[in-house]
Formats: C-alpha cells, sequence, structure tokens
C-alpha cells in the first residue's frame, strides 16, 4: 500500500517489504530458535513439576517383584537349555557324531 505523499506525487512503486539480507534472516531464525527453546525448556519443568516420587512401600514391593521374576527366569532358562542340551546330546549319540 502505498503512503499518502507517494500518492500525492504519482509514485507507482509497488508498497512490497524488502526482502531480509542474509544477517537479518540468520538474526530472525536464531531468535526463533531460542523462543523455540526457552518455551520447551519451561514445557519441560512444568511436566517435571507433576512428576511424583513412590513411596518406601513401592520400591520394596517392586523390587521384590523384579528379584522374583529375574529367578523364576532363571530357572525357567536354565531348564530348558537343560532339556535341550541332553536331546542335541542324545541326537548326536544316536547318528555317531558325537561321544
Amino acid at each position: 500500500m502505498a503512503t499518502k505523499t507517494a500518492i500525492e506525487r504519482g509514485d507507482e512503486r509497488s508498497g512490497k517489504r524488502q526482502e531480509p539480507g542474509g544477517l537479518q534472516e540468520f538474526g530472525g531464525n536464531a531468535m526463533s530458535v531460542w523462543t523455540n527453546l526457552t518455551s520447551f525448556l519451561s514445557d519441560v519443568r512444568a511436566e517435571m513439576r507433576k512428576v511424583v516420587s513412590p513411596g518406601w512401600n513401592d520400591v520394596k514391593t517392586t523390587t521384590f517383584v523384579v528379584v522374583v521374576t529375574v529367578i523364576l527366569f532363571g530357572v525357567f532358562f536354565f531348564t530348558v537349555d537343560w532339556v535341550f542340551r541332553i536331546g542335541v546330546n542324545n541326537l548326536l549319540n544316536r547318528l555317531g557324531g558325537s561321544q
């Protein structure tokens, strides 16, 4: 849009804005990145305020469950490995491959 004096003088230049130069573009992008970063960190801080630490009884209970589960899986995999080892050894003995 032309200004009032440009209209009075009869200037027919377009009212386009000048494209930003390299330095202006860099400065604008840097400010945009900075704004996005500060917004992100603000959101992280707000979410971290919602985090609740578990109580001592919860910690003990979940630790017990994890230890028992690890022991059960260990026994299971030991048994499966033992059964397969015996099976493979018997198969190889029958085929005459292993003594």
